[in-house]
C-alpha cells in the first residue's frame, strides 16, 4: 500500500542543496536507500549531503543530538550501497558527511561543534516517519534544530518529512537470513596515514566511494595523488579532462566537506608512483580493482627503497547501471567525458559586441579531426561557411592585403619567379622559431580577422541565420572572442593514423 504524503504540498519548490537525515536501522536502510533517494532526487537539484544516525528519534520532550557511529563494515557497505544507488539521478551531488563516523583507531572528539559546508543546505529531509504519516510540526521543528546543531545550513531552513514510497516485503525491511549472513560488524582496520590516487576527473560515485574509504580508514593524514601531464596522454577523450587546478579544487570541496578532522595533501602525478614510494610515514594504499596490480608495483618499489610495504585495502568497481553500449560496465570518467560530446560545455555568449544575426559558430580542430566533414553538413543545413583558413593563403597572394608586409618581413628570397609567396620556404623559416612564427601571426590575424567581420556582414546581409567561423587556430589568434560558442572536432590519435595511413595507401594507389 502506498503512503499518502499528507501536509506535503504537491508544488514543493525543488531547492539547490539539501541534507538528508536517515534514522533507519542500518539492517532496514540498505533495503530502504533506492525509494529515499528517489524522493529526495524530487526536491534537490544539486547538492545532496547525507548525514547517518541510524535510531534518531524526533519525538518526544528531548532534543536529539548527534552521536558517533562506529566505522563498520556494515556501514562500509552502506555507505558503498548508498553511492552506487544515487548514480541514478545524475543531476544529483551526493556527499555521505563522515562527521560522526568514528574509526577504529580514533579518539571521539566531543561532538556539538557546528561543521561548516561548502553549499549550506536550504532544506532539510529525512527517512523518519510520524504515526500519522503527515507532516507534524514538532517532529519537523526539532529536525530543524538537529540540523542546525551539526551543520551550517541556509537561513529560513525549510525540513520535508519524505515517507517514501518502499516497495517491501511483508517483513517491512527486515534481511533475510541469507542476507544478515553477510552483514558483519566488524570494525574497520584504520591507519594513521593513507595513500590514494587516480585521475579524479568529474568526481562520480565511484570516486566518491574509493575517497569515502579512504577517508573511513585514515585516522590523521589523507596523501591524494592527481594524475596529470604525460599520465592523461592514453586516456579517453583526453582533451576534456578538466584543468589540474579545477579537478583539485573539486577534490578538496568535497573531501573537506565530508572529513574535515584529517589533514590533506593532494599531489600532482606525473609517473605511476609519486610520493607513495618515498613517504616513509604511509601506512595504508587505498586501490580499486582495476588498480590492485599497481599498488603491487608500489609496495615493490618501496622494498627496494628499503621501506616497509603498505596495507592494500581493494575497493570493489561499481557498476552503471546506465551505461550505453559503447560504455564502460562500470562507472567511469571515460564514459561521464563520452556523453559530454556535442553538448555545449558553457553557456553561449550574451556580448552586445556580437550580432544578434547571424549566430556566429566558431568551428576548430586538429588536421584530419573531421572539422571540414562537420562544416560542410552544417553548410547543407543552410549555414554560411567561412573558411579561415583558406582566408589566410589568399590574403598574401601578391596584391593582397599583408603580402608587402610579409615580404618585407621575411625577405625576397620567400617568393616563387612569379612574385608569388612560396608557402613551404616561409613555412621552413617559421616553423623551426617561435620568434619568427609570432611575427607573422602578428601580421596575419589582425587582418584576417578585420575580413572575417567583413564576411560575416555579408552573410547577414544574405539573410542567413548561422555563420560558422571555421579555423584550426581559433582558440589561438583570439577569435573566439568574434564567435557565440565554440565547437571543438576531436578524434583519437589512433583513428588519426589510420585516415592518414588510408589516405597515403589511396594516393599511392593512384
Amino acid at each position: 500500500m502506498q503512503k499518502l504524503q499528507l501536509g506535503l504540498p504537491s508544488c514543493m519548490s525543488v531547492f539547490r542543496s539539501g541534507l538528508l537525515v536517515l534514522t533507519s536501522p542500518l539492517s532496514k536502510l540498505s533495503l530502504r536507500l533506492v525509494p529515499i533517494l528517489t524522493s529526495a532526487a524530487r526536491l534537490v537539484q544539486d547538492t545532496l549531503y547525507v548525514h547517518l544516525q541510524p535510531g534518531l528519534s524526533l519525538t518526544g520532550s528531548t532534543q536529539p543530538r548527534s552521536t558517533y557511529v562506529p566505522a563498520t563494515s556494515e556501514v562500509y557497505n552502506l555507505i558503498s550501497k548508498l553511492y552506487a544507488d544515487a548514480g541514478i539521478h545524475r543531476h544529483l551531488d551526493v556527499r555521505v558527511l563522515l562527521t560522526n563516523i568514528l574509526n577504529h583507531g580514533a579518539s571521539p572528539p566531543a561532538l556539538g561543534s557546528v561543521q561548516n559546508l561548502s553549499q549550506p543546505p536550504e532544506v532539510v529531509l529525512t527517512d523518519f516517519e510520524t504515526g500519522d504519516g503527515g507532516q507534524s510540526n514538532p517532529v519537523k521543528q526539532r529536525l530543524e534544530r538537529y540540523a542546525t546543531s551539526c551543520y551550517s545550513c541556509r537561513p529560513n531552513l525549510i525540513s520535508v518529512l519524505l515517507y517514501p514510497e518502499y516497495e517491501l516485503e511483508p517483513n517491512d525491511g527486515e534481511l533475510s537470513p541469507q542476507q544478515e549472513a553477510t552483514v558483519t560488524e566488524e570494525p574497520l582496520q584504520s591507519y594513521s596515514d593513507i595513500v590514494v590516487g587516480g585521475t579524479f576527473d568529474r568526481l562520480h560515485c565511484g570516486h566518491k566511494i574509493l575517497l569515502s574509504v579512504s577517508c573511513m580508514l585514515a585516522e590523521n593524514r589523507l596523501l591524494v595523488g592527481v594524475s596529470d601531464k604525460d599520465l592523461l596522454k592514453n586516456k579517453m577523450l583526453k582533451e576534456l579532462i578538466l584543468p589540474f587546478e579545477q579537478r583539485v579544487a573539486q577534490l578538496s570541496e568535497f573531501l573537506v566537506d565530508i572529513k574535515p578532522s584529517l589533514r590533506y595533501e593532494i599531489v600532482p602525478l606525473f609517473d605511476y608512483f609519486g610520493p607513495s614510494i618515498t613517504d616513509s610515514e604511509l601506512k595504508c594504499i587505498v586501490v580499486s580493482e582495476e588498480t590492485l596490480k599497481g599498488g603491487l608495483a608500489v609496495n615493490k618499489k618501496r622494498v627496494e627503497n628499503s621501506l616497509p610495504a603498505l596495507a592494500l585495502h581493494t575497493v570493489k568497481l561499481v557498476n552503471d547501471p546506465q551505461h550505453a553500449r559503447y560504455e564502460e560496465e562500470k562507472i567511469s570518467s571515460s564514459s561521464l567525458r563520452s556523453r559530454l560530446l556535442g553538448t555545449l560545455l558553457r553557456s553561449p555568449k550574451k556580448e552586445p559586441s556580437l550580432p544578434r544575426y547571424p549566430y556566429i559558430i566558431g568551428l576548430t580542430g586538429g588536421s584530419g579531426s573531421g572539422k571540414s566533414s562537420v562544416a560542410q553538413h552544417l553548410v547543407r543545413l543552410g549555414a554560411f561557411h567561412l573558411d579561415m583558413d583558406r582566408l589566410g593563403h589568399n590574403i598574401y597572394m601578391p596584391g593582397g592585403p599583408v603580402y608587402e608586409q610579409v615580404v618585407e618581413a621575411f625577405g625576397t628570397d620567400i617568393l616563387k619567379e612569379d612574385g608569388t609567396i612560396n608557402r613551404q620556404v616561409l613555412g621552413a623559416k617559421v616553423f623551426r622559431d617561435q620568434e619568427q612564427l609570432k611575427k607573422l601571426n602578428n601580421i596575419m590575424w589582425p587582418v584576417m580577422a578585420r575580413i572575417a567581420k567583413e564576411k560575416i556582414d555579408e552573410a547577414a546581409a544574405q539573410g542567413k541565420a548561422v555563420c560558422v567561423l571555421d579555423g584550426a587556430m581559433l582558440l589561438e589568434a583570439g577569435w573566439s572572442d568574434m564567435v557565440h560558442e565554440v565547437w571543438t572536432i576531436i578524434i583519437p590519435e589512433d583513428e588519426t593514423e589510420k585516415a592518414w595511413t588510408l589516405l597515403q595507401k589511396r594516393l599511392k594507389d593512384k
